[in-house]
């Protein structure tokens, strides 16, 4: 398993429940996160509506696992939205994408199988945010809407700011056509190189293909907002590449469960 992984990270195995740590946030002792993994299936967060019954199993397992109270599980219903709500207790979130809170004890927590989980820390102001930026997510520049929204919320400064970037879908396997390397270049024409970001593949059944670096373009959309080079830390690790170890939809497609992302504040 470690052979995955890289030095901004460290991999937790209990009772065989996987997952792994930002080695930045660990550095906070008052903050509680991860990003669990497959766990040979001890885990399953699937959609609501495949299996209420075992979503509530997983969210009482790695709670218990890493010592928060599952009655405090804040999980939005995602949509691929740039729709960001702050919360301060546990309530229904329909249509939304990044919630932000400052709450002690409120457990945040998306879930994904290839799109990017952005898990963000202020540990000046003790706000904490989780964000699901899909690549409609991230041409909505979700992340970046995030880090401002704690900004004009809480007064967080940008250079205070951690974001970390969870496992997802990497250039190497985000293979789109036409349509969608449009809306990427027209969105973001401006960004520094965007050629790289969008590189082209083959022409598969008289269709080009092309390769897209969504991470590299949250990294420049947060720098944009004021997050300094070493509070953006990327974990490294492509969903489809490591699908033993990772779920993803484009390996597994409706069989796929889904990885969590928590973050929790003391």
């Amino acid at each position: 398993m470690q052979e995955i992984f890289n030095s901004n990270i460290i991999y937790q195995n209990k009772n065989g429940i996987e997952y792994i740590q930002f080695k930045k946030l660990l550095e906070y002792p008052e903050l509680t996160h991860c990003y669990t993994l497959r766990s040979n299936n001890t885990l399953s967060f699937p959609p609501a509506y495949k299996d209420a019954e075992m979503l509530k199993q997983s969210y009482q397992k790695i709670c218990d696992c890493l010592g928060l109270d599952v009655h405090n599980v804040m999980k939005p219903h995602q949509t691929h939205t740039d729709n960001i709500e702050i919360v301060n207790e546990v309530r229904e979130l329909e249509e939304v994408d990044g919630i932000i809170t400052s709450q002690k004890g409120l457990v945040l927590l998306t879930t994904s199988a290839d799109c990017t989980s952005l898990l963000f820390y202020d540990p000046v102001k003790k706000v904490v945010g989780d964000t699901h930026s899909g690549w409609r997510g991230t041409l909505q520049a979700i992340g970046k809407k995030t880090a401002q929204k704690m900004m004009k919320e809480y007064d967080c400064k940008p250079e205070d700011i951690i974001c970390c970037i969870c496992p997802c879908i990497k250039q190497c396997c985000f293979e789109v056509e036409e349509d969608v390397k449009s809306l990427f270049e027209k969105e973001y024409a401006s960004l520094k190189d965007m050629d790289k970001m969008i590189q082209i593949g083959k022409v598969i059944d008289g269709k080009q293909k092309y390769y897209i670096d969504t991470t590299e373009i949250n990294k420049q959309l947060l720098r944009q907002v004021g997050l300094k080079e070493e509070n953006i830390i990327d974990c490294g690790i492509c969903t489809v590449c490591h699908a033993d170890k990772l779920h993803s939809y484009r390996v597994d497609k409706e069989n796929s469960g889904r990885n969590a992302a928590i973050i929790s504040v003391r």
